[in-house]
C-alpha cells in the first residue's frame, strides 16, 4: 500500500477515537514508519522475527503530575510493513490499524499490555 493511503487510514483511526478521550490527548505525535528500528527491538527485548505493529514512547497520561511540561511530545509509532505482512487485503489493514492505534492510545493513558490484551480479547468475543 502506498504510504499516503496508509497514513490516511491512521488519521481515520485517530479521528474515530471518542471525543472524551481525544480531548485528553496532549503533547503527542503519531508517525508512520516502515519498520521498527534496532533500538526498538532492544528496548522491547525482542528480535526482528517478532512483529511489532506499533509502539508508544513517552510519559503516560496518568503519570503526568503538576510538574509535567517543557518536554518533547510523546510519540506513537505505527509500523506499516509488519501490519501489511499480517493482512491480506485493504479492509484487513484498515481494521488492524484501528486496533493498533487504539492499543497504543491505551498505553498513552497508562494501561498495561495485559489490560490492553484483555480488552482486545473481549472486543473479539474471546472472553
Amino acid at each position: 500500500m502506498r504510504r499516503d493511503k496508509f497514513e490516511k487510514l491512521v488519521e481515520e483511526a485517530l479521528d474515530s477515537i471518542p471525543r472524551k478521550f481525544k480531548k485528553l490527548l496532549n503533547n503527542i505525535s503519531v508517525i508512520v514508519e516502515d519498520h521498527p528500528s534496532p533500538e526498538v527491538y532492544q528496548k522491547t527485548g525482542t528480535t526482528p522475527s517478532h512483529l511489532i505493529l506499533g509502539l508508544y514512547h513517552g510519559v503516560p497520561y496518568n503519570h503526568r503530575g503538576p510538574y509535567y511540561g517543557n518536554t518533547p511530545p510523546d510519540v506513537i509509532s505505527i509500523y506499516q510493513k509488519p501490519i501489511e505482512q499480517l493482512c491480506s487485503h485493504e479492509e484487513e489493514i484498515k481494521e488492524r490499524i484501528q486496533e493498533v492505534v487504539l492499543h497504543e492510545i491505551g498505553h498513552y493513558f497508562g494501561m498495561s499490555e495485559k489490560q490492553l490484551r484483555d480488552i482486545e480479547k473481549f472486543r473479539r468475543g474471546k472472553t
